[in-house]
């Protein structure tokens, strides 16, 4: 009994984390923006593309690890990839709290607009199925983890590297 309040707790935390961190991009995109003179805040969006291009070469390393049976390398390769996923969260509130934000300017605009869209929105819809998944791994529910991985996966990778093609979109216009 007291496994399964533990899981509900847990459970209602990823929900909770979830509600708070889209409330608090929401909030960020809205409040005014100044310019910044700070070189290490200038550099956060180019932070932010390395933090998911590593990911997704940590994620296609992870798949190529558990088909080959590596678990302990597998289990490595993903809870590296939740750690710079938090770093990239805390990146990517400090660049949208002091940094302006950047319009593309480019001529390939609808190209542009559909994969920001699709990035924000799968970005939003796969946090607490990373989260979900990674806890069901961590608790030895491993065939949870499996099911809900089959559909977290290839969204996770879908974001991470549709996070750098965001990225190669705007640096030319970043300030």
């Amino acid at each position: 009994m007291k496994y399964i309040q533990a899981n509900k707790k847990i459970e209602y935390g990823i929900w909770a984390f979830t509600i708070v961190v889209f409330l608090l991009v929401v909030i960020l995109h809205e409040l005014p923006k100044g310019s910044n003179d700070i070189a290490f805040l200038k550099a956060l969006p180019k932070v932010n593309a390395f933090i998911n291009g590593t990911c997704f070469v940590l994620l296609i390393s992870s798949l190529i690890a558990i088909k080959q049976k590596k678990i302990s390398l597998h289990q490595k390769l993903n809870t590296t990839a939740m750690f710079l996923s938090v770093l990239f969260l805390l990146s990517y509130v400090a660049n949208h709290t002091f940094n302006p934000d950047t319009k593309y300017g480019g001529e390939y605009s609808g190209i542009y607009k559909f994969i920001l869209a699709t990035h924000i929105i799968l970005a939003a819809v796969s946090l607490p199925m990373i989260l979900f998944a990674y806890y069901r791994a961590w608790t030895g529910n491993i065939e949870g983890h499996r099911k809900l991985v089959k559909t977290t996966y290839p969204i996770w990778l879908y974001v991470t590297l549709t996070g750098v093609l965001v990225y190669l979109f705007l640096a030319p216009y970043y300030s």
